[in-house]
């Protein structure tokens, strides 16, 4: 197996939470394996649909469970938010969000909490969720705000065990104004074109490296990337089994893909 396998791969997308490590668990040999892709010049980007921690927080939190990742290395969802708000001239936001992801909307000079809002921004927001938060992201809707998802899962893998995602809630929102939303996340194509022009490769050079058969290794195949499902985070082998969506791989964690390089 060893090598041939990546003959004609020159980098590769990571997912975060569920891959390099699972709540503050490290999966073991994570370390070594990014520090092998950095040894011999792989090219690569962590790619995450989480919505509730700014870039300078997950590179904190990697920091200190060993790795050696920039803020500039890591792509999720608000970030590619701000573009698409900048690039569609959207000017204020109803943010339904939570922990400090706000943060990386501070920065960008097209947020600004006054105003008409133009775009409902809806991504993991925990305990924010409730009636009324829906129901004003609702009224935005209603008024003529477009429906942003920073990301549609079903479902993550929290410490405590399988947790709702923003999914079930985007969908409400979608049922309730008969609006469709615009997915920003993983496993939109935009999201994955945004981290293949950081990589500045193609498709077909680049590997998804990811825990989830939906949004990782759909989002890859559809994009016409190949796909590695790590049997770790969130994966169920009877999901995996049910899904029309087959990986190009499937390893045990992330330590078995220096198994294929």
């Amino acid at each position: 197996m060893k090598g041939w396998l990546m003959k004609d791969i020159k980098g590769f997308l990571i997912d975060l939470d569920g891959v390099l490590y699972v709540g503050d668990r490290v999966i073991e040999g994570a370390c070594e394996a990014i520090g092998l892709l950095r040894k011999r010049k792989y090219r690569y980007r962590f790619v995450s649909n989480t919505t509730r921690k700014c870039r300078r927080t997950i590179v904190g939190k990697l920091s200190k469970m060993g790795f050696v990742i920039s803020e500039e290395e890591i792509i999720t969802p608000p970030v590619a938010a701000n573009a698409y708000m900048k690039d569609n001239g959207k000017q204020h936001a109803y943010l339904l969000i939570t922990g400090d992801a706000v943060e990386d909307f501070e920065q960008s000079s097209c947020f600004t909490p006054e105003g008409r809002i133009d775009c409902v921004i809806i991504g993991d927001a925990g305990d924010k969720i409730n009636y009324a938060s829906l129901n004003t992201a609702f009224r935005h809707l209603m008024d003529g705000a477009e429906l942003i998802a920073l990301e549609k899962d079903r479902y993550w893998m929290a410490p405590e065990g399988l947790s709702l995602s923003a999914g079930p809630f985007v969908s409400a929102l979608e049922f309730a104004s008969g609006k469709n939303a615009t997915v920003i996340g993983k496993p939109s194509k935009a999201f994955f074109d945004r981290a293949l022009y950081d990589l500045g490769l193609r498709p077909d050079q680049v590997a998804m490296i990811g825990d989830d058969i939906i949004t990782d290794v759909g989002g890859a195949h559809g994009i016409g990337m190949k796909s590695i499902l790590v049997k770790t985070g969130k994966y169920r082998k009877d999901t995996v089994n049910n899904s029309l969506i087959k990986p190009t791989y499937i390893i045990e964690s992330l330590a078995h893909l220096i198994d294929m390089l």
